[in-house]
């Protein structure tokens, strides 16, 4: 019994929103729906499933199985669905390693959008590295922009990583960050993510597009989320995002998700320092002396101004 039971479980490689895929341990995949009552167990996301779960599943007709179970999460990326919308939107779980994708240049990635997927990763104890693409039509402006953020990020601990998916530049390093991981692969529509999946995983061809020449900024190519595996590295790939709207975080708490802010509340004089107006205020004091990045700064009391730190989506165009 406890066999069938083992075999009857797997990971949630690819879901088109109605249907999913289960990859077994012994690497064969089982199309699956997802048992009804998932659905009313007041869950607030859109999708109960998402890529990287852990699940159980039970046979059922016409050569689909029917997930029953979904195991204890060790950590995900969740976004709101919509600008509008209550619900929220698991993008992945279970995750080793997220690459934040983003160009200098065609589209150019705002601080805004980095700093919100960077807290909210932090939030879910999601490890981030911060990839710069297209490196090879970065012009001399793009380039001080690019070195401009790295200094930022790598002060406070984020390494970043300068590729080319056209010119193969960085590919290597890159994949010797990924072996043996689970990674996710996120970031602006545009920036080129899935011709680098395709650099990093010949085997695989994903569809690529272009970047809207009106609005410098990308075309959706991918659709749906799927895991991608081609030897020792294992991808989840999603839809490009415009812009990344933060779900469930208070305002008292929104320093700790800022590294460089985490490291100095112990010096502010009031514990619930809002580091906004208050006196004798470590982290005012850091930003005045250079020590913390007045972008992040800014971004930081953008997001603390948010409605109820329901954080509206920003658009990055």
């Amino acid at each position: 019994m406890e066999e069938t039971l083992q075999k009857n479980e797997g990971i949630v490689v690819k879901t088109t929103g109605s249907s999913y895929v289960i990859r077994r341990d012994d690497g064969s995949l089982v199309p699956c729906f997802i048992k009804g009552n998932f659905r009313i167990k007041g869950l607030k996301t859109t999708n109960p499933i998402a890529i990287g779960d852990r699940v159980r599943f039970r046979e059922g007709e016409n050569d689909y199985s029917l997930i029953d179970k979904i195991f204890e999460r060790k950590n995900y990326i969740i976004r709101r669905s919509t600008k509008l919308s209550k619900q929220t939107q698991i993008i992945a779980s279970n995750i080793d390693m997220a690459f934040l994708v983003i160009s200098a240049k065609l589209p150019k990635t705002e601080t805004a959008f980095i700093d919100r997927f960077l807290v909210t990763a932090n939030a879910y104890n999601v490890p981030c590295q911060i990839v710069f693409n297209k490196v090879d039509i970065y012009d001399e402006g793009a380039m001080q922009y690019a070195g401009e953020l790295i200094d930022i990020y790598e002060n406070i601990g984020y390494k970043c990583l300068l590729v080319s998916a056209q010119e193969g530049t960085g590919i290597e390093r890159l994949k010797q960050e990924m072996q043996g991981k689970v990674t996710l692969f996120s970031g602006n529509s545009g920036v080129g993510k899935s011709t680098l999946i395709n650099a990093l995983c010949p085997s695989v061809s994903l569809k690529t597009g272009e970047v809207s020449a009106s609005h410098l900024s990308g075309k959706h190519t991918t659709t749906f989320a799927q895991m991608i595996t081609e030897g020792e590295i294992n991808i989840i790939d999603t839809p490009g995002i415009k812009s990344f709207g933060m779900v469930d975080f208070k305002k008292e708490e929104l320093a700790l998700y800022f590294p460089e802010m985490k490291e100095r509340l112990e010096d502010c004089k009031y514990y619930n320092c809002t580091h906004t107006h208050e006196p004798h205020c470590a982290i005012k004091q850091a930003v005045e002396d250079g020590e913390i990045s007045i972008d992040r700064y800014s971004n930081y009391l953008k997001m603390l101004e948010s409605d109820e730190m329901q954080l509206n989506e920003w658009e990055t165009e």
